[in-house]
């Protein structure tokens, strides 16, 4: 019995072999071609990593240097290389060195400002955090111009359920108190003192905003100017 069942197992043996021989000999092309597929695909894929490492170092690099130029009072040498930045970095340095941009530009000219970061916005491939951050930034810039209008439009959306949603109410409140609007100012006020994420320094200072409101306008009474004394009686 015990020969019998070695015969079979010797027998299962040289079956499988000449299997295995029969697979080789048909697709020993394709094996080989796809073990130096995968060989390639590892030796690509750590050639892009290491490409990708240097690239950020390099752009990280220029970042820092462009903004040395800006402490250093070189404004025009740095937006060229805020621009270079943006159209050769990778995405993450593009983006900084949009926002970057964006700043210095609104420095020296408000409404420009504004419109740079209006282009971020626009740009629907961002997440939609930054792109928040970006509409913020160009609502606080056009706050106080003649037509506030749109400025508080987009802060009024930005209140709505934004991550900026705190900065964007405060805002919202100060320029209701701004125009007199004591009773809009408490509501956009009411709603960072209800908030439970409102940040802890933020509270302080609605501390401030709700005596103002509470207080309410400030009327200034005219004095009545007193009657003018009697002249001296003329002694001869």
């Amino acid at each position: 019995m015990a020969e019998n069942n070695e015969f079979f197992r010797e027998v299962n043996e040289d079956y499988r072999r000449d299997q295995v021989a029969q697979i080789w000999r048909r697709y020993s092309g394709v094996i080989i071609a796809l073990a130096i597929l995968m060989v390639a695909g590892v030796g690509g894929w750590r050639y892009w990593q290491n490409a990708q490492r240097v690239a950020a170092e390099t752009a990280s690099e220029r970042f820092d240097a462009a903004n040395r130029l800006v402490r250093e009072g070189k404004t025009d040498e740095a937006e060229k290389a805020f621009t270079t930045l943006e159209a050769e970095g990778p995405a993450g340095y593009r983006l900084l060195a949009q926002f970057r941009s964006a700043a210095e530009t609104a420095k020296r000219d408000p409404a420009a400002g504004a419109k740079a970061y209006d282009a971020i916005a626009a740009d629907t491939g961002l997440m939609g955090g930054l792109r928040d951050l970006a509409r913020l930034r160009a609502a606080l810039l056009r706050v106080d111009a003649a037509d506030p209008a749109p400025a508080l439009a987009s802060l009024q959306g930005l209140a709505a359920g934004s991550p900026f949603r705190h900065t964007a109410r405060e805002m919202l409140g100060l320029a209701a108190l701004k125009r007199g609007q004591y009773e809009e100012a408490g509501r956009w006020f009411d709603q960072l003192t209800t908030d439970p994420e409102t940040p802890q320094n933020l509270r302080q200072r609605i501390e401030v905003y709700a005596a103002l409101v509470a207080g309410g306008p400030v009327t200034v009474t005219e004095a009545k100017p007193e009657p003018a004394a009697p002249p001296p009686p003329i002694t001869r």
